[in-house]
C-alpha cells in the first residue's frame, strides 16, 4: 500500500528549494568587479557630487542680471490727474549693471574648479576603497569556506564517533569520562563552525552590497589561482612602496588639493574687499534739468573698512588647519603602508616557512591517528589532544593564507598602485 502525499504540503518545500538554488550565483573576481562599477549604489551616488561641483563652476561664471527701474506719475496736482504718463505726462526708465572688480568673478571660478577637482579625487579614492573592500571580502569568504569545509569533515567523523561512544557507554563498554570528553570535543569543533559559518554569513551580505547584487554571491577561484595569488612578491622595497603612496593615494592628495583649494578661497575673499562698480543709464520725460533727459550714471561703495575681514581671517585659518591636516595625513599613510608591508612579510615568511612536505606529514600523521584510534592503539585522551592540535594547525594555515592575500590588496589600496596584482 502506497502512502498518500498531501500534494498542498510538497508544493511549498519545492518552492523554497527552487528559491534557494536560484537565489545564489557564482561569480570570478573580475565578475565581481564588474557588477560592481556597474551596480555599486554607494559609488553611483557619489557621481552626483561630480556634477554638483561643476555645476557651481557654471554658476560662478554668471554674470548678475541688470537692474530695471520705472517710475510713473501717480497724481499730478497741477493737472488734477492720476497715473498721468502720456506724452504731456511724466515718467522714467532706468537700467544698471554691476560689474565686478578686483577679479572676484576670475578668482570664484577658480575656487569652484578647485572643489570640482576635489570632488573627482574623493570619487576616486570612494573606488578605490571599495574595490579593495571587494577584492578582500572576495578572499575572507573563499578562505572562510575552507575552514568550514575542514570543520564539517572532522565534525562528522567526531558525530559519528560520539555516537558510537553512546551506545557502548549505555552497554557499559566504554567510561562515561570518555564519552563526556568526546563530546567536549564535538562542542568545540561545533562552536568554531558557528563562528566561522557566521563570519561568512557576514561577508557574503558584504559583497552582496558591493556588487549591488540582487542574489546571494558564491566567490570563484581555481587554487592554481589562489596559488599565484600567495606567491606573488612585490618587485620593489618599503621606501618606494612609500613614496608611491604619496604619489598615488587619492585621500592624501585629495588633502594636498584641498590646501590648495583653501589658499585659492583666500584668495578670492580678499578680491572681495575691492568695491564693485554700476554702470547705468537713465531716461527722464520731465522732472529733470531738462524734458526727455538722458543721463549716466556711475556708483561704487566708499571702502570706509574692509567689510569681508572676517571671513579672510577665517580662510587664513583654514589654510594652516588644512596644511596640518596634510602633514598628519601624510604621516599616517607612511606608517600604513609600512604596517601593511611588515605584516605582509611577516605572514609570508611563516607560510612559506612550512614545506611542502611539513604539510604532506601533517595529512600523514593525521590519517594515522585515525588509523590507530580505530585499532586502539592509542588511548582517546591522545587522540583529542592530537585532533585539537590539528584542527587549530588548520585554522591558523588558512588564517595565515587569507592575511597573506588581505596585506596584499591593503598595499595595493594604499599605493593604488598594482603591486600585487
Amino acid at each position: 500500500m502506497f502512502k498518500k502525499y498531501n500534494m498542498k504540503k510538497c508544493i511549498p518545500f519545492f518552492l523554497m528549494t527552487s528559491i534557494f538554488v536560484y537565489s545564489q550565483q557564482r561569480m570570478t573576481l573580475e565578475e565581481c568587479e564588474e557588477s560592481f562599477q556597474k551596480n555599486n549604489l554607494q559609488l553611483l551616488a557619489a557621481q552626483y557630487n561630480i556634477s554638483e561641483a561643476e555645476a557651481d563652476v557654471i554658476q560662478a561664471k554668471i554674470w548678475d542680471l541688470p537692474n530695471l527701474s520705472v517710475e510713473l506719475n501717480a497724481i499730478d496736482p497741477e493737472n488734477k490727474k492720476i497715473f498721468h504718463i502720456g506724452s504731456t505726462g511724466a515718467k522714467e526708465v532706468g537700467i544698471e549693471q554691476l560689474f565686478v572688480l578686483g577679479r572676484k568673478r576670475k578668482n570664484e571660478v577658480a575656487f569652484a574648479r578647485s572643489n570640482k577637482e576635489i570632488a573627482e579625487m574623493q570619487f576616486q579614492g570612494l573606488l578605490v576603497d571599495l574595490r579593495s573592500q571587494l577584492r578582500s571580502t572576495f578572499y575572507n569568504i573563499l578562505f572562510e569556506q575552507k575552514k568550514e569545509e575542514s570543520l564539517d569533515v572532522q565534525l562528522k567523523y567526531f558525530t559519528d564517533l560520539l555516537n558510537a561512544y553512546k551506545v557502548q557507554t549505555q552497554k557499559g563498554n566504554v567510561s562515561l569520562k570518555d564519552m563526556v570528553r568526546l563530546q567536549a570535543l564535538v562542542i568545540n569543533v561545533q562552536n568554531d563552525k558557528i563562528e566561522v559559518s557566521n563570519n561568512i554569513i557576514q561577508q557574503k551580505q558584504t559583497l552582496k552590497l558591493l556588487t549591488g547584487s540582487d542574489t546571494e554571491v558564491l566567490p570563484e577561484l581555481s587554487d592554481d589561482n589562489m596559488t599565484q595569488q600567495l606567491e606573488k612578491q612585490p618587485l620593489i622595497g618599503i621606501s618606494e612602496l612609500q613614496q608611491k603612496a604619496l604619489e598615488n593615494n587619492a585621500d592624501y592628495l585629495t588633502a594636498k588639493k584641498i590646501t590648495q583649494s583653501s589658499e585659492l578661497n583666500l584668495k578670492w575673499q580678499k578680491s572681495l574687499s575691492v568695491p564693485d562698480l554700476t554702470i547705468g543709464t537713465r531716461w527722464t520725460q520731465r522732472g529733470a534739468a531738462f524734458d526727455n533727459q538722458l543721463a549716466l550714471s556711475f556708483g561704487i561703495p566708499i571702502p570706509l573698512w574692509n567689510k569681508n575681514k572676517g571671513n579672510q581671517m577665517k580662510a587664513e585659518y583654514q589654510i594652516q588647519e588644512n596644511k596640518k591636516t596634510e602633514e598628519r595625513l601624510r604621516q599616517e599613510l607612511v606608517s600604513q603602508v609600512d604596517t601593511a608591508y611588515q605584516t605582509w612579510k611577516n605572514q609570508y615568511q611563516q607560510y612559506f616557512s612550512l614545506k611542502p612536505q611539513d604539510l604532506q606529514d601533517m595529512e600523514t600523521v593525521y590519517n594515522g591517528i585515525l588509523k590507530n584510534f580505530r585499532k586502539g592503539n592509542i588511548s582517546l585522551i591522545e587522540f583529542t589532544d592530537f585532533m585539537e592540535s590539528y584542527k587549530q594547525s588548520i585554522l591558523q594555515i588558512y588564517e595565515i593564507q587569507k592575511h597573506i592575500i588581505t596585506s596584499a590588496e591593503e598595499i595595493n589600496r594604499l599605493t593604488q598602485s598594482k603591486i600585487f596584482y
